[in-house]
């Protein structure tokens, strides 16, 4: 645990008392000094702020590493290879995580260099809550430069990583598919000029 751990009613609980609990009912207690960076305190807490505040580089820091989201690529309704953006669909077991909106990432997993693209992480407000997704979190992520060796089916079921590296914006929500495709084009555009300018940045 933490050097600043509680636990309890009020809070009243601290390392010493679990410490002691744990002597007694037989199970093993570390405590963990502070860890800063320029100063700060790191903590769950702070990387959650600057994540939901869209604070990526921030997160970055504070994490030692980029923030990923891992997971299997599953099917889904198909309609971003329709529009001309085929992308990789990662589901989430909960509603809300820390970060949402659209992003510059990096893909691990699908070759042997990661891939650059723009993800959309959020509930896709431009489409019908009635989809295949049913109005869950998903990270729909559009590799800018698609490997040829995969074809069109090779990434389902492979398991992927994705760094979060800028967010470019909140979700938008469309008035119908061509400016959803008009977004998309322009996400995809701002993407490569941001990565274009942080070529060398890896954190």
């Amino acid at each position: 645990v933490g050097d600043d751990f509680r636990f309890g009613a009020q809070r009243a609980g601290d390392y010493a008392l679990l410490d002691a609990a744990g002597e007694s009912m037989g199970f093993d207690v570390a405590r963990m000094n502070s860890y800063e960076v320029h100063k700060l305190r790191v903590s769950s807490s702070l990387v959650r702020e600057a994540l939901g505040q869209g604070r990526m580089q921030d997160a970055a820091r504070l994490l030692g590493r980029p923030y990923c989201i891992s997971g299997h690529v599953v099917h889904g309704r198909k309609l971003g290879r329709t529009l001309g953006f085929k992308t990789l669909n990662l589901r989430f077991q909960h509603w809300k995580p820390a970060a949402s909106g659209i992003f510059v990432v990096l893909v691990h997993g699908l070759s042997r260099k990661p891939i650059q693209g723009v993800a959309n992480l959020g509930v896709r407000p431009s489409l019908d809550p009635n989809d295949v997704n049913g109005g869950r979190v998903l990270l729909e992520t559009h590799c800018l430069d698609w490997p040829a060796e995969l074809g069109p089916e090779g990434a389902y079921g492979k398991i992927i990583r994705v760094e979060l590296l800028h967010k470019l914006h909140d979700e938008l929500k469309y008035d119908g598919l061509e400016s959803l495709t008009q977004g998309i084009h322009k996400d995809c555009d701002d993407a490569r000029v941001w990565l274009g300018s942080h070529a060398s940045t890896r954190i």
